[in-house]
């Protein structure tokens, strides 16, 4: 019996020649990461185990994106724990005010993840980089403070779902849409603890930003992970990148799956999440009309140079409804200067957009965009749990960012087209 392209990274992390889904495992890691709300408590339990150094201070990553620039005292105290340890301890790999990024964008954009590696990282979305063919995943501040530590960490195997998406895409619909899709048919937890292989014609023909959206958001089903088999595409985007070139694994044909599910791509439209669970997802059209008071595009979901364009071409030559506030913020100092450069920053301001720094923000209810009573936004974020983005009477809908444009200028959800 062959193997997952999950279980033969974490084979070969833990010096087997092979692993099966329920082992409990020791693996080695390739970088470990933590932000400034999981940092301090990370530094907290790192300071408890006695030792005085990282194992290895090129592979522990603090980026500061959650509550930057630091909303108030509490934040800046936040921050302060995280800066002062990475100085103490001479991290290369501390990002900061006007350096920084979204995390999840920020670390493939540095080549700091490749193929093959094994991530750990104290946020949930850190499942994103299995759109790099990595195995990724989240844990708690504990945890990531003995991998601080030690390099290492243990785990279960996870057991793997198979989503093949057969066909092509229609117009304006995203990796998001898909994942959205995936989230809707199997619930929150029908991946629980599970690693989710997105595969098919649909899959291959989705660009870097794209997989990043779709693995970004298997922790909303449950997932331990989310993967797609690195191809040219994946060998073209981490080309140049970093100084490693890590490691392509792909799935046996005779892998063994926990279940398989064969998606028809071409008969899924953009799609829309009701509050408050991501599962909770209909068909644009079906949404279509729903007042809304705010539209948010960016985030460590969509918040990457595709996702800014595809808003522009919407966007371009029009207005903002005038009761309703969109927020764009690109994820990375790079992707807003890139964004500068094409003329997407001017479309923005415009149409009367308000442009961010980059900063998670809105997306956890922390700044730039909380929500009062009553209120409605439209996001191209991961979540809308009740008080998701500010006050627990307001409601936040999830979409692509074709989706939020075109919804922004109608004043209500609307068709893209």
């Amino acid at each position: 019996m062959g193997m997952t392209i999950t279980e033969k990274i974490i084979a070969a992390h833990a010096g087997r020649d092979r692993v099966t889904p329920g082992e409990l495992v020791s693996v080695e890691l390739d970088l470990v990461l933590a932000n400034d709300v999981t940092a301090p408590i990370a530094i907290k339990e790192f300071a408890k185990i006695g030792v005085d150094r990282l194992f290895d201070r090129n592979k522990v990553v603090f980026v500061a994106d959650h509550y930057v620039p630091n909303k108030d005292i509490a934040s800046a105290e936040q921050a302060k724990v995280m800066r002062d340890f990475a100085r103490a301890h001479d991290m290369p790999n501390f990002f900061d005010v006007g350096r920084m990024g979204i995390e999840h964008a920020l670390l493939p954009e540095r080549g700091l993840v490749m193929p093959g590696d094994v991530i750990i990282g104290a946020d949930s979305h850190t499942c994103t980089y299995g759109a790099l063919g990595a195995f990724s995943t989240g844990m708690g501040s504990t945890d990531i403070a003995a991998g601080m530590a030690t390099g290492e960490t243990w785990l279960k195997v996870p057991a793997s779902l198979r989503f093949v998406f057969n066909g092509a895409l229609s117009e304006h619909v995203m990796g998001k849409d898909l994942i959205l899709y995936v989230i809707g048919m199997i619930g929150v937890d029908g991946a629980l603890y599970r690693a989710m292989e997105f595969a098919g014609e649909a899959i291959r023909e989705l660009s870097m930003d794209g997989r990043f959206s779709m693995c970004n958001m298997a922790i909303e089903a449950g997932g331990k992970s989310g993967v797609i088999e690195p191809d040219e595409k994946t060998a073209a985007y981490v080309e140049g990148r970093g100084d490693r070139s890590g490691a392509m694994y792909a799935s046996d044909a005779d892998a063994e799956y926990e279940s398989v599910f064969e998606i028809d791509a071409s008969a899924i439209e953009p799609q829309v999440a009701l509050p408050h669970l991501p599962s909770n997802t209909k068909p644009v059209s079906q949404a279509a009309g729903t007042k809304i008071d705010q539209v948010v595009i960016g985030s460590c979901t969509n918040g990457r140079l595709e996702d800014l364009r595809v808003a522009a071409n919407i966007l371009r030559g029009k207005k903002v409804a005038r009761d309703v506030r969109l927020i764009i913020i690109p994820a990375t100092q790079h992707i807003m200067r890139q964004a500068m450069h094409e003329g997407l920053i001017d479309t923005f301001i415009e149409a009367e957009a308000a442009v961010s720094t980059p900063t998670c923000g809105p997306c956890l209810g922390g700044h730039m965009g909380i929500l009062a009573a009553g209120e409605k936004a439209l996001a191209t974020t991961n979540r809308n749990f009740v008080g998701r983005m500010g006050h627990p009477k307001s409601e936040v809908y999830l979409c692509n960012p074709a989706v939020a444009a075109a919804s922004a200028v109608a004043g209500e959800i609307a068709v893209p087209e």
